[in-house]
């Protein structure tokens, strides 16, 4: 695994963490929301500890998967190091959401009034090197010839603002309709179950960085995969949706 320093001292993790960068998969996937780590200087942004264990700063269980499918898959990935409520990598710099002041119904008070300066300063140490490594990783299989489709990992609430949610997972895609919904038909056969087609979210250019980026801006096939939380609870969870996305990503791109 490699590292790319963050710039917040010896102690703290990297921006990003690279796994299995020489993996031989056509498949590269990402992690944009993999931490809730909260640089100590910062002070939890205001929030007491408890805050940081919600999904308001990361998607819970979705690193896990993301390892395993990397594992079953031989698949490199990319890690975020650092909680979204410090700034969300997937997210453009220009989104109201990129840093937010306010995340579902909580407020954030060290986000509150934030000045250029800081916002750059974030953007330099934690979104620049994430994204570059990933540039840097498609580029060279670009410049090598070797067919590439882009896997974003992710989680979502059972429940968001009162409203229960009833798919277990679903697909998110903006331009690559084809491998999205074949991908939705492969994991509907290989679970049994009901996926969301662009649910719980939709990608859009406003509100996602990944897949209109490094995606659909390349030309190559992307989505995100979004597992709900409840189903990625425990490792025998994480490891039975690893194989289930493993299987369904293998019938898509070989």
């Amino acid at each position: 695994m490699s590292e790319v320093p963050n710039g917040a001292g010896p102690d703290a993790p990297p921006a990003v963490a690279e796994v299995n960068a020489a993996g031989g998969a056509r498949i590269v996937l990402t992690c944009e929301h993999a931490s809730n780590h909260m640089p100590a200087h910062y002070g939890r942004l205001g929030l007491p500890p408890a805050e940081l264990e919600r999904h308001i700063a990361w998607d819970i269980g979705a690193a896990d998967l993301a390892r395993a499918l990397s594992r079953r898959l031989d698949a490199p990935l990319f890690l975020s190091g650092y909680s979204r409520l410090l700034i969300d990598c997937n997210r453009p710099l220009a989104s109201p959401t990129s840093i937010v002041a306010r995340s579902e119904d909580t407020d954030i008070p060290g986000n509150a009034g934030l000045i250029a300066e800081e916002r750059a300063r974030r953007a330099t140490l934690y979104f620049a090197p994430y994204h570059g490594r990933i540039t840097e990783c498609l580029d060279h299989r670009a410049a090598a010839g070797i067919p590439t489709v882009l896997v974003g990992i992710h989680s979502f609430t059972p429940v968001f603002r009162g409203v229960a949610r009833p798919w277990r997972a679903g697909v998110l895609y903006r331009r690559a309709t084809t491998f999205g919904r074949a991908l939705i038909g492969a994991l509907g056969r290989e679970t049994g179950f009901e996926i969301g087609d662009n649910e719980p979210y939709r990608v859009t250019l406003e509100t996602d960085y990944t897949v209109p980026v490094h995606g659909d801006g390349r030309g190559i096939p992307a989505v995100l995969i979004e597992v709900r939380q409840d189903l990625l609870a425990d490792p025998a969870g994480v490891e039975a949706w690893a194989d289930r996305l493993a299987a369904a990503l293998a019938a898509v791109t070989t």
